[in-house]
């Protein structure tokens, strides 16, 4: 993502957080503003930094800033090719709702949700 797209979602009411050990960059989240009552908190790892801890603190502080903005839902998406991350989801208790392909895009994407 670009500096120009990071300050487009800041200025959308995103949260955008990196995470670091030692300086090393490990992994980052994305928390969306409510939609329909729902809001998404995605968290990413670095494939050498997984099971590890950082996936769930990650996680974790998305999910309270999503209960501070009084959210009803939680949704999450994730690459369907991402199995670590579909697992990840399925442990927190999200289930898929659907699957897509962007217009324009090959990869194929899910969207989890997870009632609050």
């Amino acid at each position: 993502m670009s500096a120009g797209e990071a300050r487009e979602r800041l200025d959308r009411g995103y949260r955008l957080e990196n995470a670091y050990l030692d300086g090393v960059l490990v992994g980052c989240s994305t928390v969306r503003p409510a939609v329909d009552g729902a809001v998404t908190v995605i968290a990413r790892v670095l494939p050498g930094f997984r099971r590890r801890g950082f996936g769930k603190a990650l996680y974790e502080r998305g999910l309270a800033q999503a209960r501070a903005q009084g959210a009803e839902a939680v949704e999450t998406c994730v690459l369907a090719v991402n199995e670590d991350g579909l697992r990840f989801a399925g442990r927190c208790g999200f289930v898929e709702v659907e699957r897509y392909v962007l217009d324009g895009g090959d990869d194929e994407w899910v969207d989890l949700r997870l009632g609050l």
